[in-house]
């Protein structure tokens, strides 16, 4: 999941000093392909257009960009969240790439690039919601309930900063994907996701006034693709992320998706 402050709160472009490579020319590797599995589930880095049917968004952008810039082909696959890291670890997957936040964790599976964006969360809620305007106050409405992902980062805030520290609370329901967590809250059967200010815009946006942000960050994220461990795809993609941020590809990006672009229209 960017923009400086003063562009859209909450959004903040990680800009890094041009690498080397940026200055003498990027690596070639020669046209070969790389398998890069995302979720298509987390607007606008990667999602369905609902018009088009087609899969896009500001990942696929920045990864063809990438692959340009490298002289790789991009074969593009999918599955789901929950299996995605373990798979990328395995092998099957020369990429990953679907917000993944670089957590010291996860690095002990996989090798992360670079961060190509940084998020906070955001407490997104029903547009007519009036019972609760913050973290507190929602821990303190006793029949809240939270849709989450298993262990992903709003699943941790939430169990950690909103509610008691207990895995198991069962005001936390659990999804298979992050689109479900927003039509569970859509349909009434959570009150409470938590997400990034990047897909927390594009649902908003969406929405015709049927959803909002309340409260206050509740931290920050950094976002990075993942590789298997030792992967040599990882310096090259490290030079290009830098080669995009020096250059105002990113920028550019930012403003398509972030500001320019509203799903369904």
């Amino acid at each position: 999941m960017f923009f400086r402050r003063t562009v859209l709160a909450g959004l903040t472009a990680v800009m890094l000093s041009p690498l080397t490579a940026f200055a003498a020319g990027l690596p070639d590797l020669g046209g070969k392909t790389v398998v890069v599995v995302t979720e298509n589930a987390y607007p606008p880095l990667q999602f369905v257009d609902p018009k088009s049917g087609k899969a896009i968004g500001w990942e696929y952008d920045a990864m063809n960009e990438i692959a340009k810039r490298l002289n790789f082909k991009v074969e593009y696959q999918n599955t789901s969240w929950d299996a995605m890291i373990q798979a990328v670890s395995d092998g099957q997957y020369n990429i990953g790439m679907t917000g993944i936040t670089i957590k010291d964790d996860r690095k002990q599976k996989v090798d992360f690039s670079d961060p190509y964006m940084r998020s906070q969360q955001f407490m997104l809620v029903r547009g007519d919601e009036g019972r609760f305007t913050d973290a507190k106050s929602f821990a303190e409405l006793k029949d809240g309930l939270i849709g989450a992902q298993p262990g992903t980062s709003p699943f941790y805030t939430a169990v950690y900063e909103i509610l008691d520290g207990n895995e198991q609370n069962p005001r936390i329901k659990l999804f298979e994907t992050f689109g479900a967590t927003v039509q569970a809250l859509k349909t009434g059967d959570v009150d409470l996701v938590l997400t990034d200010s990047v897909a927390a815009k594009g649902y908003v946006d969406s929405s015709n006034g049927g959803l909002k942000v309340v409260g206050e960050p509740l931290g920050t994220e950094d976002f990075g693709f993942i590789f298997p461990k030792g992967s040599d795809l990882v310096a090259p993609v490290n030079a290009a992320i830098a080669d995009l941020k020096a250059d105002g590809t990113f920028d550019a990006l930012n403003k398509k998706w972030f500001l320019d672009y509203k799903m369904g229209e």
